[in-house]
């Protein structure tokens, strides 16, 4: 029983919790994954050192965490050369753009439901 009396609003705190977590997108719960779409948002395009500095990652983490991004078409890539040295581009997509809408939203309701 909770304090009102009922079972009724701790069930549905519990149903909100549970639609929060359903929401998360797998490939999102890696932070440096979550973190890239996070600054991307925010900018057109992103160096991959620009990313790589933000976000403490090593050339390998970040590249493979990049890939699946990429794979997933959440993220654009874009080679290019400036004074001869090749610069890798990065820039959110629609679809990135709308998963991250969507994670933010899922945490968001993981926040209200949680009881701390």
């Amino acid at each position: 029983m909770d304090a009102a009396g009922g079972t009724g609003s701790r069930e549905a705190a519990q149903a909100a919790a549970a639609a929060g977590l359903d929401g998360l997108d797998p490939l999102l719960q890696h932070r440096s994954r979550l973190g890239a779409l996070v600054l991307l948002s925010g900018v057109d395009a992103m160096t991959f050192t620009r990313l790589r500095e933000l976000l403490n990652e090593t050339d390998g983490n970040l590249g493979a965490q990049l890939k699946k991004l990429e794979e997933a078409s959440y993220i654009h890539v874009n080679k290019a050369f400036q004074e001869r040295r090749p610069v890798t581009w990065y820039s959110l997509t629609s679809a990135g753009r709308g998963a991250l809408k969507g994670q933010l939203a899922a945490l968001e309701g993981l926040l209200r439901a949680a009881k701390v």
